[in-house]
């Protein structure tokens, strides 16, 4: 008898183990190992704040020139000073990432992503790729002889509202795409009261690229190139302004850039004017439309038997699935579980997105059209 009870409180034990792992599977997985290179970009904060103790990352070592920058972002978050370097290559040496996370100004991103590349380091950043084609087409370069991933971290990458409209797109729901309008912007960078070493680079030409027209036309060209599955578009047409040359003097503060295809148009708004943040997008087909409504809803029409008498439907989209709903789960998932890298994130995508801006910038101060060569 003595031998059954004990039999049987293995088997409930071994059950309850097993129950146990399904129900936490961050707890049986080992976390990626990644560096933190740069502390000037915003975004930095929010990682910190969310993600310093996440099961899916572990923190080896944080590469800032800046040595007050760096002291101030340890005593403020409570991570270790030993993990603080002052030069890239020493923390890859002495703290051995698998992967970077970038929060440098974008025009540092070639260069990080050139001495990552020789230590096999992959890479992700923050949007966008390059402040220009010829950087992009240098990471993309150093990406493959390193063979590294370089992925592009996008906020709306994560919106279930953008995939919900991709998915009707690409089933036809709404027929074929003929023009796209997204919309992403601000008040400004300096009314919404970021760092003043995020502010001192985002509004320098050559370290961010341009103002509004990178800082938020990146958005828009990621979502058109690929909802148009990477197709690169035939023509690229801008407008810039500087609304408030008083506090933006050296780059453009509103942009608004159109995009031609055989059979399609995007025109994507760009601002750092507007009273309210969005970052929303819209999808006309042949037969119906879909409009994101921020991170969770869509609206949507389509043609009915009687051709015009159908309703705008508000929908909950549903909630992406694991590891394509956060940028770490992802990031891991990538690099440990031969996940693919999916189209808004992706290197080839992402040098299509800084073709674009780079054309657009021309666009915009010529005051022509530029059309893109047939390959690059």
């Amino acid at each position: 008898m003595p031998r059954i009870v004990s039999l049987v409180l293995f088997w409930m034990l071994l059950a309850a183990t097993l129950l146990y792992e399904q129900d936490s599977p961050a707890q049986s997985r080992s976390p990626l190992r990644v560096g933190i290179v740069g502390l000037v970009h915003g975004h930095v904060h929010g990682f910190l704040q969310q993600s310093l103790h996440s099961p899916e990352i572990e923190i080896v070592g944080i590469a800032e020139p800046d040595t007050r920058l760096a002291a101030q972002n340890a005593a403020r978050y409570g991570f270790d000073r030993g993990l603080l370097f002052s030069d890239l290559e020493e923390m890859l040496q002495k703290a051995h990432p698998q992967a970077v996370l970038v929060y440098t100004s974008t025009y540092d991103h070639r260069r990080v992503v050139e001495i990552c590349a020789r230590h096999g380091v992959h890479v992700m950043m923050e949007k966008p790729l390059a402040v220009s084609l010829e950087d992009a087409l240098a990471i993309e370069k150093a990406a493959r002889a390193g063979k590294i991933h370089v992925l592009v971290n996008y906020e709306t990458s994560w919106y279930r509202s953008n995939w919900a409209a991709y998915d009707l797109a690409h089933e036809k729901a709404i027929g074929d795409i003929r023009k796209v309008v997204v919309h992403d912007g601000h008040s400004g960078p300096k009314e919404i009261g970021v760092e003043p070493e995020f502010l001192s680079w985002l509004t320098d030409p050559k370290l961010d690229g341009g103002g509004a027209l990178f800082d938020f036309g990146c958005y828009g060209a990621d979502l058109m190139t690929w909802l148009m599955d990477g197709q690169r578009p035939h023509t690229v047409t801008a407008v810039t302004q500087q609304i408030k040359p008083d506090i933006y003097p050296r780059v453009d503060d509103e942009a608004t850039i159109v995009l031609t295809y055989p059979k399609a148009q995007a025109i994507v708004q760009a601002s750092w004017n507007w009273p309210f943040d969005r970052k929303d997008m819209e999808v006309y087909g042949q037969t119906g439309y879909v409009i994101t409504v921020r991170r969770d809803d869509i609206l949507v029409r389509r043609a009915g038997s009687g051709g015009d008498d159908s309703r705008e439907e508000r929908i909950a989209a549903k909630p992406l699935s694991p590891p394509y709903d956060n940028s770490l789960s992802y990031l891991r998932a990538v690099i440990l579980e031969g996940a693919k890298p999916d189209g808004l994130s992706s290197l080839e995508t992402n040098v299509t997105v800084v073709e674009i801006l780079d054309a657009a910038r021309r666009s915009g101060a010529s005051g022509k059209t530029i059309r893109l060569p047939i390959s690059r």
